[in-house]
């Protein structure tokens, strides 16, 4: 079984993400695209102690993308949208 921090790659933050944690307390994350719901969930938990009610992912496909001549691919993702317990909170930036 792979560490925490090695299944929890990183938040995603963008638009949103951001309104998801305002309105429903619920993170995303990219994580190893072999990982399993228990897996995520176990790891959110131990990294930042938080109780998670809920695990939902995704699987996304990299873009085309163009460098000059060349064409190329965006590698393939998971994204993990976790739902905490109310009252806990993941803080990623100081003075937020």
């Amino acid at each position: 079984m792979k560490e925490a921090h090695e299944i929890i790659k990183r938040p995603l933050i963008t638009e949103k993400s951001t309104k998801l944690k305002e309105a429903n307390n619920q993170i995303a994350f990219v994580v190893d695209p072999q990982a399993n719901k228990i897996e995520i969930r176990q790891a959110v938990e131990k990294l930042f102690r938080v109780k998670v009610l809920r695990v939902q992912t995704m699987n996304l496909v990299g873009k085309r993308k163009r460098y000059g001549r060349y064409l190329g691919w965006k590698p393939d993702w998971k994204k993990a949208i976790v739902t905490l317990q109310e009252g806990d909170r993941i803080e990623f930036f100081e003075g937020v």
